[in-house]
């Protein structure tokens, strides 16, 4: 049986490491490559870089900032935002990067998962999806770091972005994203239980109990934090050794 991976996720804008509430209200946090180190030596398990603001401008500005941690960091990274085409996603791994991961671009061309994956493996391709409920209780998926709507159904999207190729999904709750007060655990049950490729809840952990619900209740593969471990609520050390102490399969260093 594969460890449950724990995951640091980086949100960048510009140069800095930021972090928001339902992915609005970002506070900047510092040096992204600082992080990324201080995470690799805490015993991270892989690492995601989220342009935040790259949709907008219609380029990832991540290359440098990969090329850096790359020197000193030794965990898969992944990196996501404004990745438009097959040339985008190759720059992004020939920077260092392990897999891309792609949001808005798939929304409007879905082809375009299924040229990453021929052109690179379905092994670096991951569908990032941001879910929002909807007043009937399903979920529709947005698009530009969560500002826009796509009026794709969650559920649905995720089974056809796995069809065309994804290897991996990077599941957003914009309802808790920054909140502290868990994951979408329907939501993630929900995905988890519709396609065959490995989940990563990404979106409210704020304690262990959080991290234990997304795997047994949500079924998720990895769980993805950043406010927690941003700032300094829990070291990733003890994220881990609470996770071994409750029988979760994370990886003993």
């Amino acid at each position: 049986m594969a460890f449950l991976r724990i995951v640091a996720r980086l949100d960048v804008k510009g140069a800095n490491l930021i972090k928001g509430v339902h992915l609005e209200g970002l506070r900047v946090i510092g040096d992204p490559n600082e992080y990324a180190k201080k995470y690799y030596a805490d015993g991270v398990d892989e690492i995601i870089y989220m342009d935040t603001v790259a949709s907008l401008y219609g380029r990832n500005n991540l290359t440098d900032v990969v090329r850096r941690t790359v020197h000193d960091v030794f965990v898969p990274i992944t990196v996501g935002g404004g990745i438009r085409s097959v040339e985008d996603a190759q720059e992004i791994l020939r920077s260092g990067a392990d897999k891309v991961a792609i949001n808005t671009a798939a929304t409007s061309n879905p082809q375009l998962l299924s040229d990453v994956a021929q052109r690179f493996g379905a092994q670096c391709l991951v569908l990032s999806i941001e879910a929002k409920q909807q007043n009937d209780g399903s979920w529709e998926a947005f698009c530009d770091n969560g500002r826009e709507r796509t009026g794709l159904d969650v559920i649905e999207w995720a089974k056809r972005g796995t069809e065309l190729g994804a290897g991996e999904i990077l599941l957003t709750s914009i309802d808790r994203e920054g909140t502290r007060k868990g994951f979408d655990l329907e939501l993630l049950k929900a995905v988890s239980e519709s396609v065959s490729v490995p989940v990563i809840a990404s979106g409210g952990m704020g304690s262990m109990d959080h991290f234990a619900q997304a795997v047994h209740q949500g079924g998720a593969d990895a769980v993805a934090m950043a406010d927690i471990i941003h700032y300094d609520r829990m070291q990733l050390s003890e994220i881990r050794t609470s996770a071994t102490d409750m029988n979760l399969n994370v990886r003993i260093l």
